[in-house]
């Protein structure tokens, strides 16, 4: 008879005075990650963090759309900007210890974002940010992070970010090679094989598969665009911000945020206003180099010769509870 998982009661919500400082969760996180041992039965965080009378900077959100390629001036947030706001929350839960994953080593490989309604440059929001789950994933282990934010009291736009710890899972063969597809890739290309992850795959199309997006525009990715996204966004994980500290982590140069990708690929995208986004970060976008977006109706994805990058889709969303 097969056990069904306990019943996850609701998190209990705790509301912060004032947005937590990332610097010293950036090195608390840093201090603890050795001593953490992930496994997908670990417990979740049981609190559920908020912040409420939040404003926007304005000055500081013309910059993050000047870094990212979305048009200024506008009042309406870019559908990727709450996600920067909430960041110093999700950053104090798993940074602390009660998250059971290390923060060092944590890749970043989904989003999905849903905006039910306009979220205004100059409206007022209470964001909450929780972790929803653990899961077993072929690599590891998988937290699933939500993230809300409200005007009014109304649900007006959500994500949910996947996040995954590498590890070997306890039910493995031990003499399985679990990154036999990231070792070939690095015989074939070994000066820009990064670490292997499941962010590092190479994902060219099969030839039975259906054929690549048509190209829209090939960009040039100047070497400070982590330092660059890394200032607006406060995530300054040193493998965006320096040759010298990416490769400590095994990349042969920085590389590009995840979101700051998703965010140039949205501007490019166009703007819309209730919409469902759905993003896989597939392989890192080394820096400085040339990536090529493509797109054909809802999907885009971004790559540079038969390497994917980022695959993802916008969809129109109704209302919540529509």
């Amino acid at each position: 008879m097969r056990t069904q998982p306990p019943v996850r009661p609701e998190p209990r919500t705790r509301t912060l005075a004032a947005p937590p400082s990332l610097t010293p969760l950036l090195a608390r996180g840093a201090l603890l990650s050795p001593l953490k041992r992930p496994r997908p039965d670990a417990s979740a965080p049981a609190t559920r963090l908020a912040l409420s009378g939040v404003r926007v900077d304005l000055a500081h959100l013309a910059t993050y759309e000047r870094v990212c390629g979305f048009a200024t001036g506008a009042d309406a947030l870019p559908v990727t900007y709450p996600h920067v706001l909430a960041f110093p929350l999700a950053m104090r839960i798993m940074a602390g210890r009660a998250f059971p994953l290390p923060l060092l080593g944590l890749v970043h490989t989904s989003i999905e974002i849903t905006r039910y309604e306009e979220t205004a440059a100059t409206s007022e929001y209470e964001l909450g940010v929780q972790v929803e789950k653990l899961a077993p994933h072929r690599r590891g282990t998988q937290a699933t992070v939500l993230t809300e934010a409200r005007a009014h009291g109304e649900l007006v736009w959500e994500s949910r970010s996947t996040y995954l710890a590498r590890h070997r899972p306890r039910d493995r063969n031990p003499g399985q090679d679990e990154n036999r597809g990231q070792d070939e890739d690095r015989v074939r290309d070994p000066q820009h094989a990064p670490p292997a992850d499941p962010a590092t795959t190479p994902a060219a199309p099969s030839p039975e598969g259906p054929k690549p997006l048509p190209a829209v525009a090939d960009w040039c990715l100047a070497r400070d665009v982590g330092r660059r996204y890394g200032a607006v966004s406060g995530d300054r994980n040193p493998i965006h911000l320096h040759p010298l500290t990416a490769r400590l982590f095994g990349f042969p140069r920085a590389i590009a945020h995840g979101m700051w990708t998703v965010a140039r690929c949205l501007a490019e995208y166009g703007p819309r206003q209730s919409v469902r986004v759905r993003a896989e970060f597939r392989a890192p976008v080394l820096l400085p180099g040339t990536v090529t977006y493509a797109a054909r109706g809802s999907s885009f994805e971004l790559r540079s010769g038969d390497r994917v990058h980022l695959t993802g889709d916008v969809r129109p969303q109704g209302p919540r509870g529509a």
